[in-house]
């Protein structure tokens, strides 16, 4: 009878899903199949599928561009080669339902990763759930099929190693060499993984200089091993095509102040949209806990907060890292806060939370990621998921009409357009700008603006690339103003983009066969 209990509770304990199990397998499954759609609302997947076949095709990383008609050809860095590569694969074999998949995969393994990063905190379990999940909701808002989401997962990998380390002692530092060697060459966001060994590195510094006496030579010990270790990571992060350059290509990107301006995922969060809710409410829990608890943060904590809260006002698409970077530090003071905090409502919690934690330690190995990994291949391999760009926000239709009809000469477009038109039409079709916004900079994008607004010059802009077909979005400012002059015609419209053509002779076979197209306004379910 005895044996019998232990058999079932051994195999309880492998049913029954650990939370940290839990949260990869319920995310996972959510973001692949119910949410799939959204990871492909940013036509720059399309894109970087696109240049990860030209890698594969001719063996080699391209260091000047070929999706644009600009001549001479811009110098470009693709800086996330491998990441192209990697799409470009999945791509083939499965389609854009593939690339979704992979990267819904890796998206639930982050923060089924910080939740365990929590969990050995030592902390209350029930604190930790709740960080992960607020982390997650204030994450949302960037969640897209791009390599941005490859630095999300080693930015949790390379901060539990340096935390582990730093209060732990588990000195497992001699990884992050070999990561860097991969992020380098995946996403330009490896230097976080530099400003993290900064700061661990300059916190024991001043710790084995200002800190306490006790202290001082097990601080001095760590701050050399930072030291070392970082210049081991420089050495490795210059394997890669671009050399000491790519070194520089962040701070190059982020000093292009008329860039950062524009560009609507570089600009600081509006407080007033509902998507900057869940970062507004981690943030003012942050802010909350340091106000009422009575612990002390470190140096290395303090600054990590105020680096990366900095970098989070700064630009929208970084509030995934503070997401990743605030909870272990407001993990710590919470726990710390209930530690000296009495009344009924803390004891209960306490009880709630040693009855989970108790569960949750029970449980033994990863069937249910097992499941929800196999559920997912299942449902996408027979045809349950079958993932593309959205045609009610992406120009699908339109496209389609290019490619019938064959327009000759240069464009104009939009950038979100040109992703999508260098996925579904390049090499027949070049255009004027897209997403790689870095490569065109900010005078090729000043340009861009000019036309866009009809502001004065637009038309030399025009005559100066060459430029005599427009598509842009339905309704727009820019197709407004068109409709109204006589030298342009419109011979498509749906609600997603109209096209324009200039009234010459080389476009009148299509102003006749098009004569009276009229303009749709935009689909309102599928406006922000």
């Amino acid at each position: 009878m005895k044996t019998e209990n232990v058999d079932s509770s051994t195999v309880a304990s492998y049913l029954a899903p650990s939370l940290g199990n839990a949260i990869f397998a319920l995310f996972f499954y959510s973001i692949a199949v119910v949410f799939g759609q959204k990871l492909l609302g940013d036509g720059d997947t399309g894109y970087h599928i696109r240049a990860g076949e030209y890698i594969l095709k001719t063996f080699s990383i391209p260091s000047h561009d070929m999706f644009s008609f600009i001549t001479p050809a811009l110098s470009w860095t693709a800086h996330e080669w491998l990441s192209e590569v990697i799409m470009a694969k999945l791509h083939g074999w499965f389609g854009l339902t593939g690339v979704v998949v992979f990267f819904a995969g890796i998206i639930a393994s982050v923060y089924a990763l910080l939740f365990r990063m929590l969990r050995r905190l030592n902390g209350h379990i029930l604190v930790a759930l709740a960080l992960t999940l607020l982390a997650i909701v204030s994450s949302m808002l960037h969640w897209l099929a791009r390599p941005h989401i490859f630095s999300l997962l080693f930015m949790v990998v390379w901060y539990d190693l340096l935390d582990s380390y730093q209060y732990h002692g588990k000195n497992r530092l001699y990884f992050l060499p070999l990561l860097m060697l991969f992020w380098v060459n995946l996403h330009g966001g490896f230097i976080s993984g530099f400003v993290l060994l900064g700061i661990y590195g300059a916190g024991n510094l001043f710790e084995s200089r200002f800190g306490p006496v006790i202290n001082r030579e097990v601080a001095r010990v760590k701050w050399r091993l930072f030291l070392k270790i970082t210049l081991v990571c420089l050495a490795a992060s210059l394997v890669n095509p671009f050399g000491y350059k790519i070194l520089l290509f962040p701070f190059t990107l982020v000093n292009d102040h008329y860039m950062m301006d524009h560009v609507q995922e570089f600009l600081s969060p509006n407080f007033h949209e509902t998507t900057i809710l869940p970062f507004k409410l981690l943030l003012l829990l942050t802010i909350s806990l340091l106000a009422v608890t009575r612990r002390r943060l470190s140096v290395i904590e303090l600054s990590l907060l105020l680096f990366f809260v900095n970098m989070a006002f700064f630009s929208v698409r970084y509030i995934t890292l503070y997401a990743i970077i605030a909870p272990p530090v407001v993990a710590r003071s919470a726990d710390y806060f209930l530690g000296e905090t009495g009344g009924r409502f803390v004891a209960w919690l306490r009880r709630k939370d040693a009855g989970i934690a108790g569960i949750d330690a029970r449980t033994r190995g990863f069937l249910w990621p097992i499941v929800a990994t196999s559920a997912v291949l299942f449902y996408s391999v027979n045809g349950g998921a079958s993932l593309g760009f959205d045609e009610k926000i992406k120009v699908v239709a339109a496209v389609e009409f290019l490619k019938r009809e064959h327009i000759p000469g240069n464009m104009f477009d939009n950038d979100e357009f040109g992703d999508y038109i260098i996925y579904a039409a390049w090499p027949e079709y070049h255009v004027f700008v897209d997403g790689r916004l870095d490569m065109y900079g900010s005078e090729r994008l000043k340009e861009y603006m000019k036309v866009r607004n009809f502001e004065d010059g637009w038309e030399a802009v025009m005559k100066k690339y060459d430029m005599n077909w427009i598509i842009y979005d339905a309704d727009s400012a820019l197709c407004r103003y068109l409709l109204a002059r006589k030298e342009w015609r419109l011979i498509y419209a749906d609600k997603v983009a109209d096209i324009f053509v200039r009234d010459t002779p080389l476009y009148q076979p299509l102003i006749r066969k098009y004569p009276n197209v009229k303009p749709l306004p935009p689909d309102p379910a599928a406006l922000p």
